[in-house]
C-alpha cells in the first residue's frame, strides 16, 4: 500500500482537519513507521491555522535575522546531500538574483557557509 493510498484514507478530525498524526498512526499500526528523534536545533511548528502560520513565520524570521542563518533552503539541502551539483546550485542562485536567498545559495556554492 503506497503513501498516496494511505493519505487518501485519512478522514478529517473532530476539528475538520486532515491530521498528519492520523497518517503516522497508520504507518505505526502497519509496522512501517521509521521514527527519528529530533535533537537540539530542531523545532516542529504547527501551521494548521492562520495564527499558527504567522507565529511560525515570525519565529523563522527571528532566528534568521538574529543568528544570520537561512532556515530550510531546499537547493542547499539538495546540494549538501549530493542530489544536485554545484552547477545546478549556481543556476538556482542566479534565478533568485541578488535577493538574500540567491546570495545565500551562491555562498553555499562557493563554500562560504559553515556546517
Amino acid at each position: 500500500m503506497g503513501v498516496s493510498f494511505r493519505a487518501n484514507q485519512v478522514k478529517p478530525s473532530a476539528r475538520g482537519e486532515l491530521e498528519i498524526t492520523t497518517l503516522n498512526e497508520m504507518y505505526l499500526r502497519d509496522a512501517l513507521l521509521d521514527v527519528q528523534l529530533l535533537g537540539r536545533g530542531f523545532a516542529w511548528l504547527d501551521t494548521g491555522t492562520m495564527e499558527s502560520l504567522l507565529q511560525a513565520a515570525n519565529f523563522v524570521e527571528t532566528i534568521e535575522s538574529r543568528q544570520g542563518v537561512t532556515i530550510s533552503a531546499p537547493e542547499e539541502i539538495a546540494f549538501v546531500n549530493g542530489w544536485i551539483d554545484k552547477k545546478r546550485l549556481m543556476e538556482s542562485a542566479e534565478r533568485y538574483g541578488k535577493s538574500p536567498y540567491g546570495t545565500h545559495l551562491k555562498a553555499v556554492a562557493e563554500g562560504k557557509v559553515r556546517y
